[in-house]
């Protein structure tokens, strides 16, 4: 899977980082490998966070898929 990041440097130093696919993701690091580095575990943090069940009715399919 492909996602775009969008990195700044950070006023006080470093770099940070956000992932406009994923609204309040975001990450940071005090190099540009240590951001880098922590943003699968950002994303995949963002991603696995507890979502609330969507209401349906029966006449609406709900589906699981796998990316």
């Amino acid at each position: 899977m492909k996602i775009k990041v969008v990195v700044h440097e950070a006023e006080e130093g470093g770099y940070w980082a956000e992932v406009p696919v994923i609204p309040g993701c975001v990450t940071q690091g005090d190099t540009f490998e240590d951001l880098l580095a922590n943003l699968p575990e950002a994303v995949d943090g963002c991603l696995s966070g507890d979502i609330a069940q969507p209401e349906s009715t029966s006449r609406d399919r709900v589906l699981e898929i796998v990316l």
